[in-house]
């Protein structure tokens, strides 16, 4: 009999964006065999606690899983030690965790490619991440998945084995990096992930998700991710603690499920290449990033 990989939930003070995240998750095909943990953070200011209520409320009411464990904080600990705290509790009782946000609606094969790829890849110490999400890519001959270096944070799972590897201590992480891996961790400098790091460093930003990709990337590690995205963020639109108003990462969610896994333990290198591609052209010309700023401001 298998044992399906539990889901760890993390939600704060939106209940609407919630009830939408858990109705796309009770849609999956195995959300009824799923076991499901919610970590409710608590209220920062006094403004915060009718919300998070009403969260909590809606969270007691529901059906559709396993089981459901409302794990509620009294203090509010942020997102990031939220997150560190329940992915390392539930890979220590379950060896295996799915990681949901209070922001991402989901394909009904979501839960599926996880639990298939987390028994795949079970033992391969190579492969430290399994993630849901993939940018717009324009239309391409991938495969159904691949294995890349970046490990998104919208929808992910991973194993203990692979966790107990994330190093927390950002100074720890910093003196690993020469100038050779600064530029193969920026994607070529297409992406901020060095300036994330730094900013981390300096106290303005408190990302957990960095520090989990810089401790897979010293490690070497392989992230698995499908061609087109089996999630979708629906957080940018003003009301995240970390997300502003962009569309540029909005995707159509593939409406099939992965049939193909890869079994070469490398980066796939044509994958890399488009994602490096988008990444350089993701914000576009002057005058489409003029029209955005304009659009943001205005919304």
């Amino acid at each position: 009999m298998q044992n399906f990989a539990p889901i760890a939930l993390f939600v704060y003070n939106r209940p609407q964006h919630t009830q939408r995240t858990v109705k796309f998750l009770q849609q999956n095909e195995l959300a009824s065999e799923s076991r499901l943990f919610v970590f409710s953070d608590g209220p920062k200011t006094a403004a915060d606690e009718e919300k998070v209520a009403e969260v909590r409320t809606f969270i007691r009411s529901l059906e559709g899983f396993k089981s459901i464990e409302l794990i509620e904080r009294k203090q509010n600990m942020g997102l990031a030690d939220s997150v560190i705290a329940g992915v390392s509790r539930l890979v220590k009782d379950y060896k295996q965790v799915i990681v949901f946000e209070d922001d991402l609606i989901s394909s009904p094969y979501t839960l599926t490619y996880f639990n298939e790829a987390l028994n795949r890849y079970r033992n391969q110490e190579q492969v430290m991440h399994i993630g849901a999400y993939m940018y717009p890519l324009k239309e391409n001959n991938l495969p159904d998945s691949f294995f890349y270096r970046v490990a998104t944070s919208w929808g992910w799972a991973t194993w203990e084995r692979a966790w107990q590897h994330f190093e927390p201590n950002i100074d720890v992480l910093l003196n690993q990096f020469d100038s050779s891996k600064k530029h193969a961790f920026s994607i070529e400098k297409t992406m901020n992930f060095w300036k994330q790091m730094q900013d981390f460093k300096n106290g303005k930003n408190n990302s957990w998700a960095i520090r989990w990709y810089a401790s897979i990337f010293l490690k070497g590690g392989l992230t698995l991710n499908p061609a087109q995205s089996l999630v979708n963020n629906i957080g940018h639109d003003g009301t995240g603690v970390h997300s502003g108003i962009n569309d540029i990462y909005n995707v159509v969610i593939n409406p099939r499920p992965i049939k193909t896994f890869p079994v070469e333990f490398k980066e796939h290198p044509e994958a890399y290449q488009i994602i490096k591609h988008f990444l350089a052209k993701r914000k576009g010309t002057l005058w489409q990033r003029i029209k955005r700023l304009i659009k943001e401001k205005l919304s």
